[in-house]
């Protein structure tokens, strides 16, 4: 059994990519029924979440290679194919 995971997806500066992404996240999780709750943010904000997995920009993933966090890095904001399998591939790795 899975617990309700948070994800907190999140961009350099603003917030305009993030919501976006956010966007197309959470309607990967609802068709794929997955249980996980997003939020966004940017990228000063990381220490006020306490997020079981990081989703951002591919330009990001290294500010979390010394940290513990599961960081998704997306290359393209509309490959809504490889979001969907990254989600999968967290969700397979939590269940083990």
């Amino acid at each position: 059994m899975i617990f309700m995971k948070k994800g907190l997806v999140m961009c350099r500066t603003g917030m305009g990519s993030s919501m976006m992404l956010c966007i197309k996240l959470n309607k990967i999780i609802s068709k794929n029924n997955l249980p996980m709750e997003l939020e966004h943010d940017v990228f000063s904000g990381v220490a006020s979440h306490n997020a079981d997995v990081i989703i951002v920009m591919d330009d990001l993933v290294e500010e979390f290679k010394d940290t513990d966090k599961y960081v998704i890095g997306i290359k393209d904001i509309v490959d809504t194919d490889y979001m969907e399998r990254e989600l999968k591939k967290y969700f397979d790795q939590v269940e083990e």
